[in-house]
């Protein structure tokens, strides 16, 4: 028999036990999910590839830290729809390999499906790989993109010339990532997934040494894409932000807190005031995190709120993410570390974070890149990481057993339209939408839809695409000369969590309607008696012919009268 006071300690032990396992939120569990593989990875692409509903992941390899090594495929990893994945690369890259450090998909050519872009390191070509939209991928580069070797430790999309398609951005340091002379690059798209050098003229000149990550995002809330390049190089090579002119023309701007030896930059609204804060990762004193808050919304002010993270070690850190790990409504934060446990932090609503322990299964890995997104469908958002440098290279993914998400997408800002001069032009509309996680390409949406409609009554919808990190774009028809047009964006998470954005409203350009003609269709009929009657009594604009504020007797002997025009 055991003793009484044994027992009580055995109990008290395995009490502890429990606690401890169920404080354990994002439970390592690669060895059933991933193929066992030993390749030094760089970066993480997310997307849904073969059209399937889930989320498929690519990772760009390439050996070597310092000197090229062996060149290495990309790895794609293809989905069950369970979140159980199986190494599907030679069937669907057939033939590439490389030295690549970063990995990103996006529709290129317009065609629905997502391509994908492999930056290579010691001046070496860029690929583009494009969909054959089963995802199935071709080799395309020689005829889509200039003929140039770059050392390109990111590569990334955004439409920074607001026409509708994908341009590119990529860091290039020069003989490799860790080089000086090299000038990142800009090539604009023509619609159909081919690219040109357009760096010139575009983006300020000048090299910048050690260039590690690019990133756009709408740094001031004018609905196009800034640019930001960070570096590991010290000052006064620090990092750079470029602000956009809306016709995809940057110049320098703001007063960003110095840094240094920042390996990747993410975007994300830390405090809940609507503007896109930063982290750089590794960038701040002594290799802590960065965290630069945008003090004024336009991203020409930005203060240096590091301190808000504690701990904030001085560690070999590599990428990070924001992301609500909760279901709180706000942004907690994620830290890939390099041969240690990931470190987790929560967000307290005002840009305060605070490490939570003992919420990750711990783990030596050498992480270089961390991506979160739902991988099982539970609705809940996983966490995946890819390991090189050093141990032993292997990918790593975190099941999340935490909060369900159970909010819907927020509609940060809406483009008001403001009618032309040219009857029957169509009307592009732009939305910031974010959610519960940051990327580079944005929250993985299963709808983004633009409502519009004329006599208050949404009954037209046109998809909108996504343009670049929280930025999606959608173009809406011309509507009858005249009328009074209502718009609104409506947008599904992965989850079906819809939001709704405000309801605007401009003149369409052209001659003013026939007050009788209530839905602005050109013919007084039928319709138009039902908006008067479904109005009779409000204040409803669209039933409001002689302009009262007021829905009556007159309003609809304005309708009789003109009826059958």
């Amino acid at each position: 028999m055991i003793p009484r006071t044994h027992a009580i300690v055995c109990l008290v032990t395995l009490a502890s036990g429990y606690a401890a396992a169920a404080q354990i939120q994002f439970v390592d569990q690669t060895t059933a999910r991933f193929p066992v593989q030993a390749e030094y990875t760089n970066q993480i692409a997310v997307a849904d590839i073969d059209a399937d509903g889930d989320l498929d992941i690519c990772f760009a390899n390439g050996q070597g830290y310092s000197s090229l090594g062996t060149l290495l495929k990309p790895r794609i990893y293809i989905n069950s729809g369970a979140g159980v994945f199986s190494d599907q690369t030679d069937t669907r890259v057939a033939g590439i390999t490389g030295c690549f450090r970063s990995a990103e998909f996006g529709d290129v050519d317009g065609d629905g499906d997502v391509d994908l872009l492999l930056g290579q390191d010691y001046s070496r070509q860029m690929l583009l790989l494009i969909n054959n939209g089963a995802g199935v991928f071709a080799n395309e580069t020689t005829v889509r993109i200039p003929t140039l070797n770059t050392s390109t430790a990111r590569a990334t999309f955004g439409d920074v010339d607001a026409d509708g398609d994908l341009d590119i951005a990529l860091c290039n340091s020069g003989t490799s990532r860790f080089g000086t002379t090299g000038q990142p690059r800009l090539y604009l798209n023509d619609g159909g997934g081919r690219f040109t050098d357009a760096t010139t003229g575009r983006i300020p000149t000048g090299n910048i040494s050690q260039q590690m990550d690019v990133l756009f995002f709408d740094a001031d809330g004018d609905f196009d894409l800034d640019l930001f390049v960070g570096t590991r190089a010290s000052t006064p090579s620090q990092s750079r932000l470029w602000l956009n002119d809306g016709s995809g023309v940057f110049a320098a701007g703001g007063n960003f807190p110095n840094d240094a030896t920042a390996y990747a930059y993410d975007a994300g609204d830390i405090d809940g005031d609507g503007d896109l804060d930063l982290i750089g990762t590794n960038a701040g004193t002594n290799n802590a995190e960065l965290l630069a808050k945008n003090a004024n919304g336009l991203g020409t002010s930005w203060t240096n709120v590091s301190t808000s993270i504690s701990p904030n070690p001085s560690v070999d850190d590599n990428d990070s993410k924001f992301f609500d790990m909760d279901n709180d409504g706000d942004l907690d934060l994620v830290v890939a570390v390099l041969g240690a446990t990931k470190r987790i932090y929560r967000n307290n609503g005002t840009g305060a974070f605070t490490q939570v322990t003992n919420i990750i299964t711990a783990s030596t890995d050498a992480s270089l890149d961390v991506k979160v997104a739902d991988f099982d469908g539970d609705g809940r958002y996983d966490i995946v990481t890819g390991q090189g440098e050093s141990g032993a290279f292997q990918n790593r993914i975190y099941m999340n057993n935490g909060a369900i998400d159970t909010l819907p997408p927020v509609n940060v800002r809406t483009e008001q339209v403001i009618a032309g001069t040219v009857v029957g032009a169509a009307h592009p509309v732009r939305v910031e939408l974010r959610d519960a996680y940051t990327s580079h390409m944005g929250f993985h949406a299963r709808s983004v839809t633009l409502r519009f409609g004329v006599g208050g009554v949404l009954s037209q919808s046109a998809a909108m695409k996504l343009t670049g990190n929280c930025l999606w774009r959608g173009v809406m028809p011309a509507q009858a000369a005249g009328s009074l047009v209502s718009y609104s964006v409506r947008s599904v998470d992965a989850f079906g969590n819809t939001g709704d954005g405000p309801i605007l409203t401009f003149t369409e350009f052209g001659p003013p309607p026939i007050p009788a003609d209530r839905n602005g269709d050109g013919h007084v009929d039928g319709f138009d008696l039902a908006i008067i009657l479904a109005a009779f009594g409000t204040s409803e604009p669209g039933g409001d012919a002689n302009g009262d504020n007021f829905v009556d007797g007159i309003d609809l002997a304005i309708v009789l009268a003109a009826f059958g025009l």
